[in-house]
């Protein structure tokens, strides 16, 4: 990033490499918040789509005989089949299950569970019993099925705290960038693409993939702004990949006249230096948040910068 004076008196930086410096120094170690642990929303939403059906099954809680309890209630409510890949924790519909190796022979045995009007009964009830979740509701050691699925629905949601740790660092930006867009009367999108852009503005972007999608796009002058943002709060070889990635970014948007800014944070960087750097001395202007507080965000939207 070539220096400019403003790093001066923004951050008492006197040359580039002191720029780079206050970067990796003043990296977060988290901006986890509440949002982060858990989508309630969600999970509550998951869980009226197939309430109906966890009370019916409910009905087995204890029961002898649970296998044939089991073919006698898929007789009356079919439905309630779709139910057991989420009582174990799963979202896909088919299995292939690997039934057996012996000899070097690999045998496998399907299950399907997408298409509710045609399920094969003894095969739902076999795989029930298989993964164990028949013995669980036969010794009462599950009390209620509703209660046991928003349970489950945590637990599946959790997978999306990476997303949410991306959309809590865009929530962040946008209070940023919003509060510049309305104290200087400019403009901006969320989520821009080159359609949107030129629908809103008349500005034409190129883009590398049709499906791209911008984190935040500013229009000051008839000139865009592009702004991507990320946090990396653990290292990886992800970071690599992802400092060349805004390289190439750079180098496309500059061609195409417009200005490309890369706001990103997180300690992951600490153990990632190299790459991060090399992007740092490549493209024009790479950010975190603390110098998007000093003011350099508004700065490189005002042409200060």
């Amino acid at each position: 990033m070539k220096y400019r004076g403003i790093f001066k008196e923004r951050l008492g930086c006197s040359n580039s490499d002191e720029v780079f410096n206050y970067l990796i120094g003043n990296l977060k170690e988290t901006i986890t918040n509440w949002d982060y642990f858990v989508n309630w929303a969600k999970v509550l939403s998951n869980l009226r789509e197939v309430e109906i059906d966890l009370n019916i099954l409910n009905y087995l809680i204890g029961k002898q005989n649970i296998e044939r309890e089991l073919l006698a209630l898929l007789d009356k409510h079919p439905s309630v089949a779709r139910l057991i890949p989420v009582l174990i924790a799963c979202r896909e519909k088919r299995f292939q299950i690997l039934s057996s190796y012996d000899k070097g022979e690999f045998k496998y045995e399907n299950y399907d569970f997408g298409k509710p009007g045609s399920i094969d009964k003894a095969k739902v009830v076999e795989f029930a019993k298989k993964t164990g979740f028949l013995g669980l509701l036969e010794n009462k050691r599950i009390k209620n099925l509703v209660d046991y699925v928003i349970g489950v629905e945590v637990g599946l949601d959790s997978n999306g705290r990476k997303n949410r740790g991306g959309h809590i660092m865009e929530a962040i930006v946008e209070v940023s960038v919003k509060d510049i867009a309305d104290r200087r009367g400019l403009e901006y999108m969320k989520e821009a693409t080159a359609p949107s852009i030129e629908k809103k503005w008349g500005l034409q972007l190129k883009v590398d993939k049709s499906s791209r999608r911008i984190d935040f796009a500013i229009k000051n002058k008839g000139k865009l702004f592009l702004i991507e943002t990320n946090f990396y709060g653990g290292g990886g070889s992800k970071l690599k990949s992802t400092a060349g990635e805004y390289r190439t970014m750079f180098d496309f948007w500059q061609a195409d006249g417009h200005t490309f800014i890369w706001i990103t944070d997180g300690f992951g960087w600490v153990s990632t230096k190299l790459p991060l750097r090399e992007t740092f001395n490549h493209t024009d202007y790479l950010l975190n948040l603390d110098m998007v507080s000093k003011g350099l965000l508004e700065d490189i939207i005002m042409g200060l910068a």
